[in-house]
């Protein structure tokens, strides 16, 4: 359990909101999906409402600690001052003159927006210098960026230590994302479904270790599928197939047997010659797939399969595309799945980062019961591990 921002007086004070604002941006630096964003209005109002002023952190892509045009935090700026209807001030640095002089002179209503917290190189470092001049801005703590409470970085997890356990609190979508995920893994409707893709099986391996004993279906897509295809002994071309993982893999296949769970695999693949948006590509079953071309999506054999399993799935658990979505050529698997999902009558749970992208391209994210903000976070708190942004918010630390 931890600490809710509802449990300390927030009048007259700053408070520091670490957000999760990583939204995705096209060529000209326009947000195509702002869903993380209106996912923190919960918590922003809620300071508004109780008389405090606000400094909102984030960070944007991938910067190299330097500033960079493209990963500037100006279009969230844009998109908030809209959302809100409320006029807010932004910094043009992190913790520099501008930012130091604009959150001094904050007034209790109102919102600074702090620049890219990554142009800073203390931030994913996790330095407690960096952190101090982060925490100097202000009297509270609120972290409600579930998707970075993986990552032991500044803004995150060394910033709590300079506030002291009494002043770090979480937000109204931290709490909520840590509720859903141990509910849903405590207490499931039956039959629970885990449909599980992406590219590599390495970064959910233990993940799948730790769901099998609680589900009854796992289903496997994407281009982890092939691993799993290589350990059944099949030649799958030029197929991504992480070698090291072979062995593992088929661990998971025996405890998924010895466990009960049916356990689903691509029966077909688009198969193509060259990992591109325009290569040639057909439709072969996974044992057909030819010398020097590549698997880069389910086929309409293995969605019809996957649709079929999924029919009387009370609870779906679904984190990982069927293929490489980026490429309209072969998002067709994904796409099909997200519909599969979303019609269910099923409590549907989407994983963050990608499948939530997914699920909004196709057009279903009013559907889903839940769609997790975080795809890294999310995973690892169903693997049972304790990540490092949320442990020190938690009242047992007291």
């Amino acid at each position: 359990m931890v600490r809710s921002i509802k449990d300390t007086d927030l009048k007259g004070k700053r408070v520091f909101i670490r957000c999760d604002f990583n939204v995705p941006l096209d060529e000209y630096l326009n947000i195509t999906d702002d869903r993380r964003i209106k996912s923190a209005l919960p918590t922003i109002k809620y300071c508004l409402d109780h008389g405090c002023s606000i400094i909102l952190a984030s960070h944007l892509g991938r910067p190299k600690g330097v500033y960079e045009q493209k990963y500037s935090l100006e279009p969230v700026y844009k998109r908030l001052t809209r959302l809100l209807d409320n006029e807010i001030k932004f910094a043009e640095d992190v913790v520099g003159n501008d930012a130091i002089s604009k959150a001094q002179e904050l007034q209790d209503g109102e919102i600074l927006l702090l620049e890219n917290l990554r142009f800073e190189k203390g931030e994913t470092k996790n330095d407690p210098e960096f952190a101090q001049k982060l925490a100097s801005l202000a009297d509270i703590y609120v972290n409600d960026a579930f998707g970075v409470c993986h990552r032991a970085h500044a803004s995150v997890v060394a910033i709590t230590e300079c506030f002291g356990l009494e002043k770090s609190f979480a937000g109204f979508l931290l709490q909520k994302e840590i509720e859903f995920s141990q509910n849903l893994l405590k207490r499931p409707s039956r039959p629970f479904v885990a449909v599980v893709g992406g590219s590599k099986v390495s970064g959910k391996l233990q993940a799948l270790k730790n769901l099998i004993p609680r589900i009854d279906k796992l289903i496997i897509g994407g281009g982890m599928a092939f691993t799993f295809l290589r350990a059944q002994g099949l030649d799958v071309g030029n197929s991504l197939v992480e070698d090291d993982l072979v062995t593992e893999a088929l661990v998971v296949l025996e405890e998924a047997k010895k466990q009960h769970v049916k356990l689903y695999l691509p029966v077909d693949v688009v198969a193509a010659q060259a990992f591109a948006p325009d290569a040639t590509s057909k439709f072969v079953t996974t044992q057909e797939i030819p010398k020097g071309w590549m698997g880069l999506d389910i086929g309409p054999a293995t969605s019809r399969l996957f649709r079929e399993a999924l029919n009387d799935a009370q609870t779906i658990l679904w984190n990982g595309p069927m293929g490489v979505f980026e490429f309209e050529k072969f998002s067709k698997g994904s796409t099909k799945m997200s519909h599969v999902i979303a019609e269910t009558h099923a409590i549907t749970v989407v994983g963050g980062g990608d499948t939530a992208d997914v699920v909004a391209r196709s057009g279903d994210a009013d559907e889903m019961t839940f769609i997790s903000t975080g795809g890294g976070a999310s995973l690892e708190l169903i693997e049972g591990k304790e990540l490092p942004g949320i442990k020190p918010l938690c009242i047992n630390e007291l």
